[in-house]
């Protein structure tokens, strides 16, 4: 290996154009790919801002030549050369007009083959990424991520100090406090048997600043909450904090809604419309079951509560009686992709969310298929139909409850359902709103008391002071989040600034006064010394970046996400980089399948001997196309590799169950050797099978589907 010597970089790979063409320069980085043409060699140099095609050919110095003659995938190189135009351009990268003709050449740093391709367009284990995570964040799709986030926390920061805010950073060693998540705590050595939490927030401080005569604060700042993992949660994050004195809920609006602007536009060259819809809790559960509504689609739920008033019913009768409420959407257009399988799964989805089950009507050419309507009067049936304006190819999905909010959650979770698979979301689309007016209360029947849905300082709205401690359930807080297409991106609230109201609204949380003390002393002292109107709001800085990039997981803007430990059934691998072994196990929740109400076929008397089962020959076969056969409802058309190289063809009644395209490359099995069936005049070439049982009294039918590993024509015996 090689040293610098006298080269130092004068040029980025991914910042030279053809205005730089004709210039001598030194570029560093790592070869992304090698190729030897014979004669003339090209090799992609890969750093931080992109990739540059190295050029050598019989021209270049024979040292030089040999050496790039070794060169391999992660060599670590600089090199000294002449820019010139590319005879064959390409659009693949940015530099694509361009090459480096080198003259000189050192190899830094020599790699092994490593277990995966560096580059973006491959399948890599998660396990092995994260083992590897060095490695994965050469990836250009991991590696743009953490830049294009320090350059939004560079526009965070000049935004704000643009606009009379102070960078003040808070500590981490902390008093623990109640109302929250859980803390994690660390022990004191100097104080046996004492802890200090690290901060889930810097909400206490950032209050004392506003009463210490810091006007506008703000701060990027580390929060642990020690809480399950989630796509979009991590025990250890990154906030935006900020805090504001003499303003109320449409200054701190404003604000925000300026920064946003001002990050899509440089960040993404989108230029977001202000002011954002405002939208009170209330409305945005009632129209899409979440306080963080996704408005890209519509299927908004509609109370058809009164349509049912003295209904004879007996499910819907017996909710009202509760004072509770029915809830439905259509599903427009829908009935021929939601089958009564998909119906089914949706229906797990809404008991997943409290629901007792989930209500349908399904509109076909054929005919009306219903679990409730043959209860119904033509009345109430008329109603119906009107209030959700149905017809035919429509869906109609019902939820019943006691509790209105329970209601409309699980409906809402059956909506994103539905707008997910069926491709009813415009990913392209940024759809900004704020969700207002929250309630102040939330009740824990756990706890047995009233809690705060947002933390015990939030401001109740000025109509609302007096039930604070009379009527708890009816008040509502000068609280607000900022909501992206059904993702909270942030929220806040505006504070209390008057003693005696926070005095109040510890008692209305079940706090004595010696609790409340012991928990917020400190912050009732600082109030007798006036304390000025003032509020704020923070965002997960992980989440913000996720949600501009367009990723699935916060995972995948963060260096080195917790996740769960590899090997977590075994003991740790020694080979698992320190960031790795420090994560914790994200809990497995099994899912719960109730098999109590399933009917099987009695098992077979008669047995058959060995040589009589060997005759039917059972083949893993590969679904290569599948589509409905025209003019029947219950066929479907499978093209299968079963691994002769000649497509096979096999017709199948199971189109009430399956949709063709979630059935394309799954791997089946299916009897290869029973003689072609001619079925809607298409020779159907064997069998396809299937499980059958049933259930309540209705059929069910799945596919046996097996691991994607098995060959296609791999023999079953």
């Amino acid at each position: 290996m090689e040293t610098m010597g006298s080269l130092r970089r004068t040029n980025y790979c991914g910042e030279v154009s053809m205005s730089n063409v004709g210039q001598e320069m030194t570029v560093c980085g790592s070869i992304a790919r090698a190729r030897d043409k014979g004669g003339i060699i090209f090799a992609d140099l890969r750093d931080t801002t992109g990739i540059l095609q190295l050029v050598f050919d019989e021209d270049t110095p024979k040292d030089v030549f040999a050496k790039a003659e070794s060169l391999k995938s992660e060599y670590v190189v600089i090199c000294r050369g002449l820019l010139r135009e590319r005879a064959a351009k390409t659009t693949k990268i940015a530099t694509g007009d361009v090459e480096l003709y080198v003259s000189e050449l050192r190899i830094l740093s020599e790699a092994q083959t490593p277990p995966f391709e560096i580059r973006d367009d491959i399948n890599v284990n998660d396990d092995l990424r994260l083992r590897y995570r060095y490695l994965d964040l050469r990836r250009p799709s991991m590696h743009e991520p953490i830049v294009l986030r320090s350059k939004i926390m560079q526009i965070i920061r000049s935004y704000f100090c643009d606009n009379h805010f102070t960078e003040i950073e808070t500590p981490t060693l902390i008093k623990s406090t109640p109302e929250g998540a859980r803390d994690y705590l660390v022990p004191s050595r100097v104080q046996p048997g004492h802890f200090y939490a690290l901060p889930q927030s810097p909400q206490l401080y950032k209050q004392i600043l506003m009463l210490s005569g810091f006007d506008r604060y703000f701060q990027i700042a580390r929060c642990y909450r020690d809480e399950d993992l989630r796509a979009d949660r991590q025990p250890e994050f990154t906030q935006v904090d900020e805090e504001m004195s003499f303003v109320n809920e449409d200054d701190i609006m404003t604000i925000n809604e300026g920064l946003i602007k001002r990050l899509w536009k440089e960040m993404l060259g989108v230029d977001v419309q202000t002011p954002f819809v405002r939208m009170p809790w209330d409305e945005a559960m009632g129209r899409f079951g979440s306080d963080k509504p996704d408005t890209r689609f519509g299927l908004e739920i509609v109370d058809v509560t009164d349509i049912f008033d003295g209904t004879e019913f007996k499910p819907f009768a017996a909710v009202l009686e509760q004072g509770g409420s029915i809830r439905a959407i259509n599903a427009k257009g829908l009935a021929g992709k939601l089958t009564r399988k998909h119906i089914d799964k949706l229906g797990e989805v809404a008991k997943t969310y409290g629901a007792k089950g989930l209500a349908f009507s399904r509109l076909t050419e054929e005919g009306t298929s219903s679990s409730f309507e043959k209860f119904l009067t033509e009345e109430e049936k008329a109603a119906l139909y009107k209030a959700m304006e149905l017809e035919t190819g429509d869906v109609l999905l019902i939820v019943s409850d006691a509790d209105w909010v329970k209601a409309c959650t699980a409906l809402g979770q059956v909506r994103l359902e539905i707008g997910r698979k069926y491709g009813l979301i415009d990913p392209d689309k940024f759809n900004f709103l704020w969700v207002v007016d929250f309630p102040l209360f939330e009740y824990s029947e756990q706890e047995g008391r009233w809690m705060a849905m947002h933390h015990p300082f939030t401001l109740p709205k000025a109509e609302d002071i007096d039930k604070v401690e009379t009527d708890p359930g009816a008040c509502h807080a000068v609280a607000y989040d900022i909501v992206l297409n059904g993702v909270e991106m942030g929220g806040g609230s505006m504070r209390i600034n008057d003693p005696a109201l926070q005095d109040r609204m510890f008692k209305a949380l079940g706090f004595t006064e010696e609790k409340a003390r012991e928990s917020f002393g400190f912050l009732m002292d600082a109030y007798k010394f006036g304390a000025p109107p003032h509020g704020g709001m923070a965002y997960g800085l992980d989440r913000m970046v996720m949600l501009m990039l367009k990723k699935d997981s916060i995972r995948d803007v963060i260096l080195f996400p917790t996740m769960k430990p590899l090997d977590s059934d075994k003991k740790v691998s020694k080979e698992v980089s320190a960031p790795v072994e420090a994560t914790q196990t994200a809990p497995v929740v099994e899912e719960k399948i109730d098999f109590s109400n399933v009917q099987i076929e009695p098992l077979f008397e008669d047995q058959v001997d060995f040589d009589t089962f060997s005759k039917s020959d059972f083949r893993a076969v590969k679904v290569k196309e599948c589509e409905a056969v025209k003019k029947s409802k219950k066929l479907l058309k499978f093209v299968l590799d079963d691994g002769t190289g000649v497509d096979r063809v096999i017709l199948s009644g199971i189109h009430e169950y399956y949709e063709p395209e979630e059935l394309v490359g799954k791997t089946c099995i299916a009897i290869t050797n029973l003689p072609p069936r001619a079925m809607m005049g298409i020779d159907s070439c064997g069998m396809l099978i299937s499980a059958v049982h049933h259930e309540n009294g209705e059929e069910k039918l799945h596919l046996l589907m097996v691991d994607p590993h098995i060959p296609a024509g791999a023999k079953l015996y």
